[in-house]
Parts: C-alpha cells; sequence; structure tokens
C-alpha cells in the first residue's frame, strides 16, 4: 500500500463525509462512484461493485453519528421520526445487505442507478413551505413513514448506503418535514440503517477492511465540519446543491450503465 492510495482514499472519504454533514445523506451518494471511478484514475487498482457497497456501508456508519453528534443540539433531531424511521430501515437495510452477495456486480450498480434516479427526480418536485413552521409543530404520517423507510432499507443496503440520499427527499417532498430538522434527523436514521448495512456486508465477507478504515478516518474529521456549515447555509441553497450532485451522479451511473 503506497501513498498516493491513501491519499486517494483519504480525499474520497474526506469529500464525501462533508458533504454528508452538511446535507445530511450517508455520502454514499457520491462516495460510490467516486470509489468505482477515481482510483484507476491514479494507476490505481479498481475496487468492484460488492467492495465500493461494503466499504461504503462500514465508513457510513461512522460519518452518520459523526454528523448526528454535531446536531445533538439545537432540537433539530425529532425523536418520534428517527424511531419509527430508524426501526425500519434498519430491518430493511439488514435483509438487502446480506442478499446482495448473491446478486452480480452489474445488479448492485443497477439497483443504485434505480436509488439514485428517484432521488433525484424527487428533489425537483415542489415542496409545501414547511420551513417556517414551528419544531414542536412538526407531525407526520407515521405508518407511510415506516413503510417508506422499509423500501428504502432493502435498497440501500444493497448498494451499502445507508439511504439518507433517498431520506432526505422523502421527508422533504412526501412528510413535509422542515429542511433543518430533515438533515438533523435523517442523518440519525443513517447512522441506524448502517448498522444493518455494515453487518450484512460483513457477515458476507464484502469489505476490504484497509480503505474502510482510512475512510472512517476522513469521515470522523469531515462529517462534524459539514453538520457545522449546514446551520449557516440557506436551507435553499442546501436543496439545490443535493439535487444537483443526485442529478450528476444518476446521470453517470445510467450512461456506464447502458453502455
Amino acid at each position: 500500500m503506497d501513498l498516493s492510495f491513501i491519499l486517494v482514499i483519504f480525499a474520497i472519504g474526506f469529500v464525501g463525509s462533508f458533504l454528508s454533514g452538511m446535507l445530511g445523506v450517508g455520502g454514499s451518494i457520491i462516495k460510490y462512484p467516486m470509489l468505482l471511478y477515481i482510483p484507476p484514475l491514479f494507476g490505481l487498482a479498481a475496487f468492484t461493485a460488492h467492495e465500493v457497497s461494503g466499504i461504503s456501508a462500514v465508513q457510513v456508519l461512522f460519518a452518520s453519528i459523526a454528523g448526528v453528534w454535531a446536531f445533538r443540539k439545537g432540537g433539530f433531531l425529532n425523536k418520534s421520526l428517527i424511531l419509527y424511521m430508524g426501526v425500519a430501515i434498519l430491518i430493511g437495510s439488514l435483509i438487502g445487505s446480506y442478499g446482495s452477495s448473491l446478486l452480480p456486480e452489474a445488479a448492485v450498480n443497477v439497483v443504485y442507478g434505480v436509488l439514485a434516479l428517484i432521488a433525484a427526480v424527487m428533489m425537483f418536485i415542489p415542496k409545501k413551505q414547511v420551513d417556517s413552521k414551528p419544531m414542536e409543530q412538526v407531525t407526520f404520517n407515521k405508518p407511510l413513514a415506516t413503510i417508506l423507510a422499509f423500501i428504502v432499507g432493502i435498497g440501500s443496503g444493497i448498494v451499502g448506503a445507508a439511504g439518507g440520499f433517498l431520506l432526505v427527499p422523502i421527508m422533504l417532498t412526501v412528510l413535509h418535514i422542515p429542511t433543518r430538522m430533515t438533515i438533523a434527523s435523517s442523518l440519525a436514521i443513517t447512522f441506524i440503517s448502517s448498522i444493518g448495512s455494515s453487518a450484512g456486508k460483513i457477515l458476507t465477507g464484502q469489505v476490504d477492511y484497509v480503505p474502510a478504515i482510512i475512510m472512517i478516518i476522513a469521515s470522523l474529521i469531515a462529517a462534524p465540519l459539514g453538520a457545522r456549515a449546514s446551520k449557516s447555509m440557506n436551507t435553499r441553497i442546501l436543496q439545490i446543491i443535493l439535487a444537483l450532485m443526485i442529478a450528476g451522479t444518476a446521470i453517470k451511473i445510467w450512461i456506464d450503465i447502458l453502455t
């Protein structure tokens, strides 16, 4: 293992985790394609789709808890939302991650492409203005939230994500949760989901531990920085950044799948 390998993997983990903390996602929406495409550009061996999903699953576990810690104060964590969606997504992610070992690499990439495309479309759906609603008055449809979290868990478990890149648009457009509460609470739900994803990947031998450890170190540094940055940013800007990031990733992954 040479210095260039460490630096490239650390940089991928740092950028992805900073965006994770800032936007309330687990970071896999950006780290998945980065791990697939960037190492070969520097003459490093390419990771397989299964290796990428395994590395992402373990790394997101640490990136999300670091982000949640930064949001522990301020009243943005909705405990009821976290409980209902967290339990459902944990079960779904464990099923998806364990079952992913039975899928070929192409299928894992297709699942990722479908999830990214759905998330990109949802981010451009007009949203009700709920950011002005007092945090203590926020309510949501509990059965719907539970069902959607379970479905997201299965899909995200397959690709080693924690589902944050789908949870955010669902919470904003379907459940009508205010943006800052969405970002903070989705990080907590993402952490719960990543427990199931990591367990499934580890049990099925899909984790390459050296790059995973490098990315974990990067995430512990970058995720809290991103979370702090989000507190001072306009919520509309945060939504636009996330929408463009997801759309760009979806386009890239589908071009590769189809060609």
